[in-house]
């Protein structure tokens, strides 16, 4: 391959890398508007704006419309920041804020460096700066991307260990000018310059596409989320505790241990609204699911089932057992004053207990329970009331 033809291919690649970047950038622009911006999305849109910029610089340069001493310096001097800004969105997304400035004041003595690698030797030297602060922080922002391995989807894993592979091939061009300028075999310094261009241009439109998938894979998360657990609690609401519950309906019908029921809300709820607010009331809701938690197994579950209404569920657990858990909820309730803007507030509950028949339905087992509830209501609120079962229980 000739030099020329060598030399219009890579100032090809530049322009497509230039404008790749830029019209990336528009589609994370139009995805990310609207009132609620993600602030990870903000960074890469930022950052796809800069590094087409300084592709886009890097190219007129090759073609001989701006000079070579100012498009290359300044354009690498923006194409580091734009990549260390990447970096840090991959962070960001990642919850990782503490890595996130560090990354980009990296890219910053990445600058410098290139700088001063330009002024020693602006073919040679400059290419293997690069090379290597391009390959380095892609690999960052891949780690960023894998940092949650076992939480990760199949498609996280994917994208970290794609962008691993392909910063390797992107610094090994400046490895191979330092370790084996002469190439190795069949590996030579033109072919691996090809790689680590084609390796640049695969993490440009892996990367844009790969986070407006993952942004569709957790929203999508979000909202099957959303449509089980109550926003203000963090608890299952109804949907989502009935279907926690559904299993343990079925196993009730063989011989074993009883599963019990506990539901409970607190009295004079309305008060607390009508005199401190609802930001108050929802502080107490939040109180009451972070004391009740403290009282439970990992096995058992709490749910919102309506209104102020909880519904506890206590798997291989009697009737006088039952009893016991809530009594401690109850009396923990009552120890413990929620405080609010405007006041401490102190609140009690009342609860009414029972186990799963191997005939309930869930119609049936929640008319038991919120008769006990009623009993206890009736008989002075702040108390716990069994229902009656028609069969001994283990």
């Amino acid at each position: 391959m000739s030099t020329d033809t060598m030399m219009l291919d890579a100032s090809t690649m530049v322009l497509v890398l230039a404008l790749g970047n830029l019209t990336l950038c528009a589609l994370l622009t139009f995805f990310n508007h609207g009132p609620t911006r993600s602030p990870a999305l903000v960074l890469w849109s930022l950052s796809k704006q800069i590094q087409g910029g300084a592709w886009l610089l890097l190219a007129l340069g090759d073609a001989g419309v701006v000079p070579s001493p100012i498009s290359v310096p300044v354009g690498y001097a923006l194409l580091f920041a734009g990549v260390a800004v990447e970096g840090g969105a991959s962070w960001e997304a990642a919850r990782r804020r503490a890595w996130r400035t560090p990354t980009m004041v990296v890219g910053g003595l990445a600058i410098l460096a290139f700088f001063l690698c330009y002024l020693v030797d602006e073919e040679g030297l400059r290419a293997v700066a690069a090379s290597l602060l391009l390959g380095g922080f892609y690999f960052s922002g891949a780690l960023a991307l894998g940092w949650r391995w076992r939480d990760a989807s199949l498609l996280q894993r994917f994208l970290a260990l794609a962008s691993m592979a392909l910063a390797l091939v992107v610094a090994s061009r400046g490895l191979s000018v330092l370790l084996l300028p002469g190439g190795w075999g069949w590996l030579t310094s033109e072919l691996l310059g090809q790689l680590s261009s084609g390796a640049l241009y695969l993490l440009m439109l892996g990367n844009a596409f790969g986070v407006l998938l993952l942004t569709r894979e957790r929203l999508q998360d979000a909202l099957e989320r959303a449509e089980i657990v109550d926003p203000l609690t963090d608890a299952p609401n109804r949907r989502g505790f009935f279907q926690l519950l559904a299993p343990w309906m079925a196993l009730a019908r063989r011989p074993g241990l009883p599963t019990a029921l506990v539901v409970f809300d607190p009295d004079g709820f309305k008060r607390v609204n009508d005199s401190y607010g609802h930001p108050a009331g929802d502080v107490v809701l939040r109180q009451i699911v972070e004391l009740c938690r403290r009282q439970l197994r990992d096995s058992d579950q709490l749910g919102r089932v309506v209104g102020v209404e909880f519904a506890l569920l206590l798997p291989r657990t009697n009737l006088a057992e039952a009893a016991l858990v809530a009594e401690r909820i109850r009396a923990a309730i009552e120890s413990t004053p929620v405080k609010s803007e405007r006041a401490m507030i102190k609140l009690t509950a009342s609860f009414g207990v029972t186990t799963i028949r191997p005939e309930d339905s869930t119609t049936t087992l929640f008319q038991r329970a919120d008769e006990a509830l009623r009993q206890a209501k009736e008989g002075g609120r702040n108390r716990v009331a069994q229902a009656s079962e028609a069969a001994a229980e283990v």
